[in-house]
């Protein structure tokens, strides 16, 4: 450790180190300590700074002075060896006046902020005394620069104060001639004001009657504008209903008309394979029935054609299904989920998809009927990527429509007549399609169906 330079021996550290300022370092003295620390600050190594101070090692003393002012007034208080070493690089630099201080004698030329400084530094014996008393010799010349001032200041106030006075006085003068000329002038003014009243007031009651007049012209003209606004207003809003109404209708009747059509053509071409297909299979000669004897009915004592079906073929039973898909024009709506989790519930749902869907187009490719699958939209976390099969109408139900909706929806809107298959465990689905003309069969059916493709 690097040992003091100065001359105070163990005893006059020891007092020194003993004394304590009453108060807190006065302001004059606490800058000059701080400009003497960041001085010598950079004639120390960095091992020798205090913790808290490294970080200024590569300050300027300016910045030093400016940004670490407060923490290096700390450290020299509380850090005795770092107080030290700042006394030594004092020592260095200043050494009339540590030598002058630490012998107990400060030099009487020498600036009292200065010797306070150094003084609060190098703690020599009686260190309070001098700080304490450069401290009142601040405040005495602070004061004796404040009392000058403030005579400076009289003087020239008093001296302002004078010119005011002169001035006042000149200018009460020019002031009142200009008031007595300004007095005349108004008496002149008054006069010719009481005339012009006169004639502002024959004015304005000319005016009153004007401005009645055009009142009564402006709530006229309003009246009529009003009116007719009113009447144009009506007349656009009849004419905008009746185009609105006019291009409902026209939309209306395009897409009655091209629904009705489909719906219409679709039913004739189902007609048309049936009676084809049963002209064929029958090799059925010209008619020579009368009307009556081609309506279908149920003799007494012999069983209909649906009693008949049931009694050969159960309802699980896949030759049934093989029966309704070789009806002309037949259209296959499968329940997606429905039939792949009642077949392989533990697969992934991709793989559910993927598996009846390959299933459905060995079976379209096989009966040439009309085949569509639904899913259900709400199971999905994300957008399926996937390209329908051949042959097979893949659909996803909307948000906030369930699959079993999406199915009665494309029963209803098939024609009346056409063969229409719902594959469905679901008895609410089965009784929908059923009201809509569809024919619903089991789940099982079309698993029995696909597992011999």
């Amino acid at each position: 450790m690097d040992q003091p330079t100065s001359g105070a021996g163990p005893a006059d550290a020891a007092d020194g180190g003993a004394e304590a300022l009453g108060r807190p370092l006065p302001e004059g003295v606490r800058r000059r300590v701080i400009a003497l620390v960041s001085d010598a600050f950079g004639g120390l190594t960095v091992a020798e700074l205090p913790a808290q101070l490294r970080q200024y090692a590569r300050f300027t003393p300016t910045r030093r002075a400016k940004f670490a002012g407060n923490a290096m007034a700390a450290a020299l208080e509380s850090d005795a060896l770092f107080r030290q070493r700042i006394g030594e690089r004092l020592a260095q630099s200043q050494p009339e006046l540590t030598g002058a201080l630490e012998a107990g004698s400060p030099p009487a030329a020498a600036d009292p902020l200065d010797v306070a400084a150094a003084a609060y530094v190098l703690r020599p014996v009686g260190w309070v005394k001098l700080v304490e008393s450069a401290g009142e010799e601040v405040q005495r010349a602070d004061a004796e620069r404040a009392d000058e001032e403030t005579r400076r200041e009289l003087e020239h106030l008093r001296e302002e104060l004078a010119r005011a006075r002169a001035h006042t006085r000149t200018e009460t003068e020019r002031l009142r001639t200009e008031l007595e000329a300004a007095r005349k002038e108004a008496e002149s003014l008054h006069r010719k004001l009481r005339s012009a009243l006169s004639e502002v007031k024959r004015g304005e009651a000319a005016l009153r009657r004007g401005a009645a007049e055009a009142d009564t012209a402006r709530a006229d003209s309003a009246a009529r504008l009003s009116v007719v606004e009113s009447e144009s207003r009506r007349l656009k809003g009849r004419l905008g209903e009746a185009e609105a109404a006019l291009e409902a209708s026209r939309r209306a009747a395009r897409e009655g008309r091209s629904v009705e059509d489909m719906r219409l053509r679709l039913l004739l071409d189902t007609v048309l394979d049936a009676a084809s297909g049963l002209r064929r299979e029958l090799a059925l000669p010209p008619a020579t029935t009368h009307p009556a004897d081609t309506v279908d009915a149920v003799e007494p004592g012999r069983m209909s054609p649906k009693d008949i079906a049931a009694r050969a073929l159960s309802e699980t039973d896949p030759a049934l299904l093989d029966q309704l898909l070789a009806l002309p024009q037949a259209h296959l709506i499968v329940d997606g989920y429905n039939v792949t989790k009642t077949g392989y519930p533990q697969m992934p749902l991709e793989k559910q998809r993927l598996r009846l869907l390959g299933g459905l187009s060995v079976l379209a490719a096989q009966t040439g009927a009309e085949m569509t699958c639904v899913f259900d939209g709400a199971e999905l976390a994300a957008p399926v990527l996937l390209a329908p099969p051949r042959g097979v109408r893949v659909l996803f139900s909307k948000a906030g429509v369930t699959a079993d909706e999406l199915i009665r929806q494309l029963a209803r809107a098939e024609p009346p007549g056409r063969p229409v298959v719902v594959v469905s465990t679901d008895r609410e689905v089965a009784d929908g399609v059923a009201k809509a003309g569809a024919r619903p069969v089991a789940s099982v059916m079309l698993l029995k169906r696909l597992s011999r493709v």
